[in-house]
Protein backbone atom coordinates (compact mmCIF):
# COMPACT_ATOMS: atom_id res chain seq x y z
CA UNK A 1 0.00 0.00 0.00
CA UNK A 2 1.23 3.42 -1.33
CA UNK A 3 1.44 5.89 2.08
CA UNK A 4 -0.37 8.93 1.87
CA UNK A 5 -1.24 11.88 3.90
CA UNK A 6 -4.65 12.75 4.24
CA UNK A 7 -4.40 16.58 4.92
CA UNK A 8 -5.95 19.78 3.00
CA UNK A 9 -8.85 20.90 1.80
CA UNK A 10 -10.83 17.84 -0.81
CA UNK A 11 -13.17 19.01 -2.91
CA UNK A 12 -15.94 16.50 -3.56
CA UNK A 13 -16.14 17.22 -7.09
CA UNK A 14 -19.68 17.65 -8.64
CA UNK A 15 -20.68 15.08 -11.61
CA UNK A 16 -21.82 17.40 -14.01
CA UNK A 17 -24.39 16.53 -16.39
CA UNK A 18 -26.62 17.59 -19.12
CA UNK A 19 -30.34 18.30 -18.47
CA UNK A 20 -31.51 14.69 -19.74
CA UNK A 21 -29.48 13.56 -16.64
CA UNK A 22 -26.26 12.49 -18.84
CA UNK A 23 -22.87 12.91 -17.92
CA UNK A 24 -20.95 15.26 -19.23
CA UNK A 25 -17.44 13.92 -19.20
CA UNK A 26 -15.89 17.16 -20.69
CA UNK A 27 -17.12 19.47 -17.88
CA UNK A 28 -15.54 17.00 -15.55
CA UNK A 29 -12.20 17.46 -16.19
CA UNK A 30 -12.90 21.41 -16.90
CA UNK A 31 -14.19 21.04 -13.14
CA UNK A 32 -10.97 18.82 -12.06
CA UNK A 33 -8.71 21.58 -13.42
CA UNK A 34 -10.39 24.67 -11.74
CA UNK A 35 -10.05 23.19 -8.74
CA UNK A 36 -6.87 21.98 -9.10
CA UNK A 37 -6.06 26.00 -10.55
CA UNK A 38 -7.59 27.55 -6.98
CA UNK A 39 -5.11 25.25 -4.71
CA UNK A 40 -7.48 22.42 -3.54
CA UNK A 41 -4.93 19.89 -1.87
CA UNK A 42 -7.33 16.42 -3.27
CA UNK A 43 -10.50 15.59 -5.20
CA UNK A 44 -13.09 13.04 -4.39
CA UNK A 45 -14.99 11.72 -7.03
CA UNK A 46 -18.62 10.74 -6.95
CA UNK A 47 -19.50 11.35 -2.85
CA UNK A 48 -22.61 13.47 -1.94
CA UNK A 49 -21.68 16.57 -3.91
CA UNK A 50 -20.72 13.90 -6.47
CA UNK A 51 -24.35 12.33 -6.45
CA UNK A 52 -22.74 9.16 -5.57
CA UNK A 53 -26.21 7.56 -4.73
CA UNK A 54 -27.97 8.00 -7.58
CA UNK A 55 -24.67 7.30 -10.37
CA UNK A 56 -24.74 3.25 -11.98
CA UNK A 57 -21.50 1.09 -11.58
CA UNK A 58 -20.79 1.88 -15.26
CA UNK A 59 -21.30 5.64 -14.29
CA UNK A 60 -18.97 5.87 -11.53
CA UNK A 61 -16.11 3.71 -13.36
CA UNK A 62 -16.56 6.38 -16.38
CA UNK A 63 -16.31 9.17 -13.64
CA UNK A 64 -13.07 8.45 -11.34
CA UNK A 65 -11.70 7.23 -14.89
CA UNK A 66 -11.76 10.69 -16.22
CA UNK A 67 -10.81 12.36 -12.85
CA UNK A 68 -7.98 10.09 -12.58
CA UNK A 69 -6.74 10.69 -16.16
CA UNK A 70 -7.58 14.58 -15.95
CA UNK A 71 -5.99 14.71 -12.12
CA UNK A 72 -2.82 13.01 -13.37
CA UNK A 73 -0.86 12.86 -10.09
CA UNK A 74 -0.95 16.75 -9.38
CA UNK A 75 -3.14 15.90 -6.25
CA UNK A 76 -4.80 12.58 -4.45
CA UNK A 77 -7.51 10.99 -5.74
CA UNK A 78 -10.58 9.59 -2.99
CA UNK A 79 -13.24 7.68 -4.51
CA UNK A 80 -16.60 6.99 -2.58
CA UNK A 81 -17.01 3.01 -2.76
CA UNK A 82 -19.26 2.52 -0.14
CA UNK A 83 -22.91 0.48 -0.91
CA UNK A 84 -25.76 -1.18 0.87
CA UNK A 85 -23.81 -4.41 0.67
CA UNK A 86 -20.53 -5.66 1.62
CA UNK A 87 -20.07 -7.40 -0.97
CA UNK A 88 -20.73 -4.24 -3.78
CA UNK A 89 -18.38 -1.87 -1.05
CA UNK A 90 -15.70 -4.90 -1.96
CA UNK A 91 -16.48 -4.58 -6.26
CA UNK A 92 -16.66 -0.62 -5.95
CA UNK A 93 -13.36 -0.64 -4.20
CA UNK A 94 -11.67 -2.95 -6.02
CA UNK A 95 -12.85 -1.03 -9.26
CA UNK A 96 -11.59 2.14 -8.03
CA UNK A 97 -7.90 0.68 -7.24
CA UNK A 98 -7.43 -0.88 -10.98
CA UNK A 99 -8.99 2.43 -12.13
CA UNK A 100 -6.32 4.22 -10.07
CA UNK A 101 -7.52 6.67 -6.94
CA UNK A 102 -5.07 6.52 -4.25
CA UNK A 103 -7.83 6.65 -1.11
CA UNK A 104 -11.06 5.24 -0.74
CA UNK A 105 -13.77 7.04 1.15
CA UNK A 106 -16.42 4.01 2.54
CA UNK A 107 -19.41 5.81 3.87
CA UNK A 108 -21.67 3.03 6.38
CA UNK A 109 -24.37 1.13 5.08
CA UNK A 110 -27.66 2.85 4.86
CA UNK A 111 -31.47 1.67 5.02
CA UNK A 112 -31.01 -1.09 7.57
CA UNK A 113 -30.08 -0.32 11.09
CA UNK A 114 -26.69 -1.71 11.69
CA UNK A 115 -24.94 -3.01 15.12
CA UNK A 116 -21.52 -1.44 15.85
CA UNK A 117 -20.10 -5.11 15.61
CA UNK A 118 -22.12 -5.19 12.27
CA UNK A 119 -20.00 -2.02 11.00
CA UNK A 120 -16.86 -3.65 12.00
CA UNK A 121 -17.29 -6.69 9.96
CA UNK A 122 -18.42 -4.91 7.14
CA UNK A 123 -15.27 -2.12 7.42
CA UNK A 124 -12.46 -4.66 8.01
CA UNK A 125 -13.91 -6.98 5.38
CA UNK A 126 -13.39 -4.60 2.88
CA UNK A 127 -9.97 -3.22 4.30
CA UNK A 128 -8.91 -6.96 4.09
CA UNK A 129 -10.18 -7.74 0.48
CA UNK A 130 -8.16 -4.13 -0.67
CA UNK A 131 -4.82 -3.15 0.26
CA UNK A 132 -5.98 0.81 -0.51
CA UNK A 133 -5.86 3.66 1.88
CA UNK A 134 -9.95 3.31 3.47
CA UNK A 135 -10.93 6.56 5.27
CA UNK A 136 -14.68 5.83 6.82
CA UNK A 137 -17.33 8.00 6.15
CA UNK A 138 -19.61 8.69 8.86
CA UNK A 139 -23.27 10.82 8.14
CA UNK A 140 -25.59 9.46 9.89
CA UNK A 141 -28.18 12.23 8.46
CA UNK A 142 -27.92 10.45 5.31
CA UNK A 143 -27.54 6.71 6.30
CA UNK A 144 -29.29 6.34 9.59
CA UNK A 145 -26.29 4.40 10.74
CA UNK A 146 -23.03 5.99 12.71
CA UNK A 147 -20.03 4.85 13.54
CA UNK A 148 -19.40 4.82 17.54
CA UNK A 149 -16.09 6.69 18.56
CA UNK A 150 -15.35 3.11 20.30
CA UNK A 151 -15.51 1.33 16.68
CA UNK A 152 -13.50 3.75 15.17
CA UNK A 153 -10.55 2.97 17.12
CA UNK A 154 -11.17 -0.47 16.75
CA UNK A 155 -11.06 -0.31 13.18
CA UNK A 156 -7.82 1.97 13.19
CA UNK A 157 -6.06 -1.24 14.33
CA UNK A 158 -6.03 -2.18 11.16
CA UNK A 159 -3.40 -1.49 9.05
CA UNK A 160 -4.81 0.18 5.65
CA UNK A 161 -8.08 1.90 7.73
CA UNK A 162 -6.11 5.36 8.22
CA UNK A 163 -8.50 8.04 9.04
CA UNK A 164 -12.45 9.42 9.51
CA UNK A 165 -14.54 11.72 8.43
CA UNK A 166 -17.12 13.34 10.00
CA UNK A 167 -20.23 14.97 8.74
CA UNK A 168 -22.32 14.46 11.49
CA UNK A 169 -21.68 18.39 12.22
CA UNK A 170 -21.56 17.46 15.93
CA UNK A 171 -18.22 18.72 16.73
CA UNK A 172 -18.47 16.48 19.87
CA UNK A 173 -18.05 13.10 17.80
CA UNK A 174 -14.86 14.44 15.80
CA UNK A 175 -13.47 15.47 19.23
CA UNK A 176 -13.82 11.94 19.99
CA UNK A 177 -12.85 10.36 16.83
CA UNK A 178 -9.40 12.71 17.30
CA UNK A 179 -8.96 10.73 20.18
CA UNK A 180 -10.02 7.55 18.96
CA UNK A 181 -7.53 7.91 16.54
CA UNK A 182 -4.29 7.72 18.92
CA UNK A 183 -4.60 4.33 19.30
CA UNK A 184 -3.86 3.18 16.01
CA UNK A 185 -0.39 1.60 16.60
CA UNK A 186 0.48 1.37 12.84
CA UNK A 187 0.71 4.54 11.33
CA UNK A 188 -0.90 8.18 11.24
CA UNK A 189 -4.50 8.14 12.07
CA UNK A 190 -5.95 11.26 10.24
CA UNK A 191 -9.82 12.90 11.22
CA UNK A 192 -10.97 15.13 8.43
CA UNK A 193 -14.32 17.45 8.93
CA UNK A 194 -16.90 16.56 6.55
CA UNK A 195 -19.22 20.00 7.80
CA UNK A 196 -17.49 23.03 5.91
CA UNK A 197 -18.35 25.50 9.11
CA UNK A 198 -16.38 22.76 11.20
CA UNK A 199 -12.91 23.23 9.40
CA UNK A 200 -10.60 25.57 11.18
CA UNK A 201 -12.07 23.97 14.75
CA UNK A 202 -11.24 20.34 13.67
CA UNK A 203 -7.88 21.61 12.57
CA UNK A 204 -6.93 23.42 15.98
CA UNK A 205 -8.45 20.42 17.85
CA UNK A 206 -5.57 18.08 15.55
CA UNK A 207 -7.58 16.99 12.67
CA UNK A 208 -5.91 17.73 9.10
CA UNK A 209 -8.54 19.16 6.83
CA UNK A 210 -11.71 18.58 5.45
CA UNK A 211 -13.83 17.32 2.71
CA UNK A 212 -15.97 20.39 1.79
CA UNK A 213 -18.84 20.29 -0.54
CA UNK A 214 -18.30 24.40 -0.63
CA UNK A 215 -15.00 23.58 -2.58
CA UNK A 216 -17.25 23.43 -5.68
CA UNK A 217 -18.65 26.57 -5.14
CA UNK A 218 -15.35 28.66 -3.60
CA UNK A 219 -12.53 26.53 -3.91
CA UNK A 220 -10.06 29.27 -3.06
CA UNK A 221 -11.89 30.50 -0.76
CA UNK A 222 -11.80 26.70 1.33
CA UNK A 223 -8.31 25.76 0.21
CA UNK A 224 -7.12 29.15 2.13
CA UNK A 225 -8.66 27.64 5.16
CA UNK A 226 -6.06 24.97 5.27
CA UNK A 227 -3.16 27.33 3.71
CA UNK A 228 -3.73 30.20 6.57
CA UNK A 229 -3.75 27.64 9.03
CA UNK A 230 -0.58 25.71 8.44
CA UNK A 231 1.08 29.34 7.78
CA UNK A 232 0.06 29.33 11.18
CA UNK A 233 -2.21 32.71 10.84
CA UNK A 234 -5.06 30.43 12.65
CA UNK A 235 -7.57 33.87 13.06
CA UNK A 236 -7.10 34.05 9.31
CA UNK A 237 -8.22 31.09 8.64
CA UNK A 238 -10.60 31.48 11.27
CA UNK A 239 -12.65 34.51 9.58
CA UNK A 240 -12.30 32.84 6.39
CA UNK A 241 -14.00 29.46 7.58
CA UNK A 242 -16.86 31.83 8.77
CA UNK A 243 -16.77 33.55 5.43
CA UNK A 244 -19.34 30.62 4.15
CA UNK A 245 -21.96 31.35 6.36
CA UNK A 246 -23.83 33.51 4.03
CA UNK A 247 -23.93 30.89 1.25
CA UNK A 248 -24.26 27.94 3.81
CA UNK A 249 -28.03 29.45 5.05
CA UNK A 250 -29.26 29.16 1.29
CA UNK A 251 -28.70 24.81 1.97
CA UNK A 252 -32.35 25.92 3.71
CA UNK A 253 -33.85 26.24 0.44
CA UNK A 254 -33.02 22.28 -0.48
CA UNK A 255 -31.07 19.02 -0.26
CA UNK A 256 -27.57 21.33 0.59
CA UNK A 257 -25.64 19.35 -2.66
CA UNK A 258 -28.28 20.83 -5.26
CA UNK A 259 -28.32 23.94 -3.61
CA UNK A 260 -24.03 23.11 -4.22
CA UNK A 261 -24.72 22.57 -8.00
CA UNK A 262 -27.43 25.44 -8.54
CA UNK A 263 -25.11 27.89 -7.04
CA UNK A 264 -22.16 26.61 -9.29
CA UNK A 265 -24.24 26.73 -12.44
CA UNK A 266 -25.11 30.37 -11.52
CA UNK A 267 -21.68 31.33 -11.48
CA UNK A 268 -21.53 30.74 -15.04
CA UNK A 269 -19.71 26.28 -15.06
CA UNK A 270 -22.18 24.11 -17.29
CA UNK A 271 -22.28 21.27 -14.62
CA UNK A 272 -26.10 20.86 -15.05
CA UNK A 273 -28.89 20.10 -12.97
CA UNK A 274 -28.55 17.39 -10.32
CA UNK A 275 -30.44 13.85 -11.34
CA UNK A 276 -34.06 13.58 -10.68
CA UNK A 277 -35.65 13.80 -8.54
CA UNK A 278 -33.16 15.64 -5.89
CA UNK A 279 -33.13 18.99 -8.36
CA UNK A 280 -35.71 21.11 -7.27
CA UNK A 281 -35.14 24.31 -6.17
CA UNK A 282 -37.72 27.46 -5.67
CA UNK A 283 -37.87 30.63 -7.00
CA UNK A 284 -36.61 32.05 -3.29
CA UNK A 285 -33.87 30.20 -3.19
CA UNK A 286 -32.38 30.90 -6.54
CA UNK A 287 -32.83 34.41 -5.64
CA UNK A 288 -31.55 33.77 -2.40
CA UNK A 289 -28.42 32.29 -4.01
CA UNK A 290 -28.29 35.22 -6.66
CA UNK A 291 -27.76 37.90 -4.29
CA UNK A 292 -25.26 35.66 -1.65
CA UNK A 293 -23.25 35.26 -4.95
CA UNK A 294 -23.35 38.60 -5.83
CA UNK A 295 -22.07 39.98 -2.04
CA UNK A 296 -19.10 37.26 -1.84
CA UNK A 297 -17.94 38.37 -5.13
CA UNK A 298 -18.01 41.67 -4.16
CA UNK A 299 -15.79 40.50 -1.24
CA UNK A 300 -13.74 38.87 -3.91
CA UNK A 301 -14.61 35.01 -2.86
CA UNK A 302 -13.76 32.36 -5.41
Amino acid sequence: MKPIELKGIISPILTPMFDDGSINLDELRLQVDRMIAHGIHGIFAFGTNGEGYILSASEKRSVLETVVDQVNGRVPVYAGTGAISTLETIEQSTMAKEVGADVLSIITPSFAAASQEELYIHFKAVAESVDMPIVLYNIPARTGNSIAPETVAKLSKIKNIVGVKDSSGNFSNILAYIEAGKEKDNGEFYTLSGNDQLITWTLMAGGTGGIAGCANVYPKTMASIYDLFISGDIEGARKTNESIQTFRSCFKYGNPNTIVKTATALLGHNVGPCRAPFNQVPQAGIDALKSVLNDNQSKNMH
